[in-house]
């Protein structure tokens, strides 16, 4: 079955619609609501759960998919968290087997009531499904960039320990394809884009938050401001390899500036920073004409401009004051091009994940030298039916300059 043109029109536009609600679940203010109780360092948690409806589940044919749910949250910063989170489930409808697996991460928000602390969550991610999900065994895509909203409840039953029940929205774009060859996606009249995500659980945490320990720590924190860089910086591709992506033919080159902000203690021996970054520059070599999985079908090259943000990130920075510091960050947001990115079937807009590991070596009290190796990644989560995605095998160079926020609270 070909797709027509104001199928492919429709799927334009909800790409744009989703990478809107995406940018703007990531981007949105760390501190908003003061919070009442101190928060422990890491949350650690694990139970059932329940998606509402299958990914067949027609009007009249609704099957709930039961499964588990763990997550990990790291230390907060004014109350929110970075929080990663795999779930998988399993179970039959219209005589298709649903077996779906999600890895999410994003941010989450809480505030303490009495004994209860109350959290709301934004994750999004990606995910994957058996490829026959379709009624009466039909294939389907088995990929889907994944958004989940919603919150829970805490409520504590001793000093490392608390109950948890969560309740979510979670909304994917899987799609019919017409065969396993030719894997067109096509929509069938009442396919499912949103489900309800129940879990319940336990909560493990090194220590819970109580009243006294609020009375102490915003001394402790005022006196002790927070220390912060801003490093400009220059990445450069000269490789690939096939990890998350398909193609391998065309290079990036970006340059910009990054934030770190000393946020969450130490981990590993390690000081954990917060790390925000923005790319003005951002040049992609990419062959001229292409198929649908990027192959290149010339030897020309062209050069298409693009701007990329990166608003979460996090730097393990060891030897911290010493001549030489080793680090390594992981660093995720999303990246645009003036036209189609590695394909000429693709998308506009990709999501990016970054990952480093480097030395800064001082080279004066305020300013260090840092080198590394990155492995930069982009691809627009099937968005629309072409995916190419790319894994850049990156060298990166920058100046840090070291700045104290003093006179600045948080």
């Amino acid at each position: 079955m070909l797709r027509t043109n104001e199928q492919i029109l429709s799927s334009l536009r909800n790409m744009r619609l989703r990478s809107a609600l995406v940018l703007s679940l990531v981007s949105m203010p760390l501190g908003a609501v003061a919070q009442s109780t101190s928060s422990p360092p890491f949350e650690l948690s694990g139970g059932f759960a329940y998606l509402t409806n299958s990914f067949n589940g027609v009007p009249g044919a609704r099957q709930a998919l039961p499964g588990w749910e763990t997550a990990a949250a790291f230390p907060p910063w004014h109350n929110l968290r970075f929080k990663v989170d795999v779930s998988e489930f399993s179970g039959s409808n219209l005589g298709a087997k649903q077996r779906p697996y999600s890895i999410l991460g994003g941010g989450q928000y809480e505030w303490s009531l009495h004994r209860e602390r109350l959290f709301a969550q934004a994750l999004f991610g990606e995910t994957s499904l058996n490829r026959y999900w379709g009624p009466n065994g039909t294939p389907g895509g088995t990929a889907s960039f994944t958004v989940l909203l919603g919150g829970g409840l805490d409520t504590r039953v001793s000093r490392h320990f608390a109950i948890r029940v969560e309740g979510n929205v979670e909304h994917t774009n899987f799609a019919l394809v017409e065969s396993v060859a030719v894997p067109a996606p096509y929509q069938i009249p009442g396919l499912p884009r949103f489900s309800g995500r129940i879990s319940t659980g336990v909560v493990w945490t090194p220590r819970l938050g109580s009243s006294t320990d609020t009375a102490r720590e915003p001394n402790q924190s005022s006196s002790q401001p927070a220390s912060s860089e801003v490093t400009f910086e220059s990445t450069n591709s000269f490789g690939h390899y096939h990890l998350f992506g398909v193609t391998w033919w065309s290079y990036l080159h970006v340059a910009g500036v990054e934030y770190d902000r000393h946020s969450w203690g130490r981990f590993l021996g390690a000081r954990m920073d917060y790390v925000a970054e923005i790319l003005p520059v951002v040049i992609l070599e990419q062959p001229s004409k292409t198929d649908v999985w990027g192959n290149p079908q010339t030897t020309q090259y062209t050069a298409v401009p693009g701007l990329g943000v990166s608003p979460l990130g996090m730097r393990l920075l060891w030897r911290e004051g010493k001549t030489w510091k080793p680090y390594y960050l992981i660093k995720t947001g999303m990246i645009g091009f003036t036209q189609k990115a590695l394909s000429n079937y693709a998308s506009y807009e990709d999501f990016t994940l970054q990952q480093s590991v480097g030395i800064q070596f001082q080279i004066s009290d305020r300013w260090d030298l840092r080198t590394g190796a990155s492995d930069f990644h982009f691809s627009n989560a099937f968005l629309v039916p072409s995916n190419p995605g790319i894994d850049e095998m990156a060298y990166s160079a920058g100046l840090t300059y070291h700045i104290r926020l003093d006179h600045l609270h948080f």
